[in-house]
């Protein structure tokens, strides 16, 4: 008994393997140096980060649907379309598109309300067709209206007499922003009870229901906080292009580039869509001029990661390291009983 209560008292709980504080802190260096990019680099590389940092939010929204609430979506491109026209008409109406991104976002995750009523009653391929349905009639109304552009598309009202240089480093400062919110909001969602909840229906969706959890609003939660990610993606998305246009912000290939991104890079991490989008950029800043092949090699890359490294390269490298830039999971340390002696220290990590 006595055994017994050592051992217990030499256990401990934390969130990381090692101290998370030096994340934080190179993070936050990170983010700085990020931030001056704009006076120091020219405009075709803050271009480029722009769309970098667009394809992080949508991938960081998709993964939290879909490696935490088990929620696999091929429609986000609906929420990026709400967005996009959301910031159009509101810049219509004089309000800054810039200003007008946060309320795109919550217009987003507005419209995505009616809709999760009816997409999260089915399940598995049938949610996923489904997403993609309710996509392509978003679409279909939007080219109804010839004030929104119709099927042609329309420019972005609000921007002229901007400076060209100011326009690109607000875009790219805004374009950051959201990156840096979406990461940052599911680092604290994560972290949070509901956190907590995810995990278990990630593990056992019927024993977390059986323990308690409220499943299906937590993945209410969930779908509302991805589609206003990915408004506030595609509000961005249009700001850069000065111009929306409904075969642009509503196609399927967004949701192809998150999946890809998210299963290379590591589906169910944080740091997993990070990694996808920085190899997916190399990628096609690499074989872009290959014509074919570019598609060919992406399409390879993304059945082999499946077959053989299914948790994804940072899935790899973090088994293999121990390291967790965002920990929101746990680790068991714990000592082997007084009566055999002073043993190795033991860490396993809990998701």
């Amino acid at each position: 008994m006595t055994d017994t209560s050592a051992m217990a008292g030499r256990q401990r709980v934390t969130r990381s393997k090692r101290s998370a504080a030096w994340g934080a802190v190179v993070g936050v260096v990170v983010v700085a140096a990020l931030f001056s990019l704009p006076y120091l680099v020219y405009a075709n590389v803050t271009g480029v980060l722009v769309n970098l940092f667009i394809l992080v939010s949508l991938a960081t929204m998709w993964n939290l649907l879909a490696g935490y609430a088990g929620l696999i979506s091929v429609g986000q491109q609906a929420y990026i379309g709400v967005g996009a026209y959301a910031v159009f008409v509101l810049a219509g109406d004089g309000i800054s598109p810039f200003l007008a991104i946060p309320l795109a976002a919550l217009i987003s995750a507005l419209v995505g309300l009616p809709a999760s009523f009816l997409l999260l009653r089915l399940r598995r391929e049938y949610f996923a067709i489904a997403t993609w349905v309710v996509a392509e009639a978003f679409q279909l109304i939007v080219v109804r209206f010839d004030s929104l552009g119709g099927g042609a598309g329309a420019p972005l009202p609000g921007m002229v007499g901007l400076d060209p240089a100011l326009r690109q480093a607000f875009t790219y400062w805004a374009a950051l922003a959201v990156a840096v919110a979406t990461l940052l909001g599911t680092y604290l969602l994560l972290r949070s009870r509901l956190g907590l909840d995810l995990t278990a229906m990630r593990d056992n969706e019927v024993g977390a229901r059986s323990v308690g959890v409220r499943v299906g609003q937590a993945k209410r939660i969930v779908f509302l906080v991805a589609a206003a990610g990915a408004g506030a993606a595609g509000a961005v998305l249009v700001i850069s292009q000065l111009f929306v246009q409904p075969t642009a912000v509503f196609t399927v290939q967004w949701s192809a580039y998150m999946i890809f991104v998210a299963l290379i890079g590591g589906l169910g991490s944080i740091e997993g869509p990070i990694v996808g989008t920085v190899i997916f950029f190399f990628l096609q800043q690499t074989l872009a001029d290959r014509g074919a092949w570019y598609l060919i090699v992406l399409g390879a890359v993304a059945v082999l990661m499946a077959m053989w490294v299914p948790r994804g390269l940072w899935g790899l490298i973090s088994d293999r390291f121990g390291i967790r830039l965002f920990p929101v999971g746990y680790w068991l340390h714990g000592m082997n009983p007084p009566a055999t002696g002073p043993g190795p220290k033991t860490e396993s990590p809990q998701a």
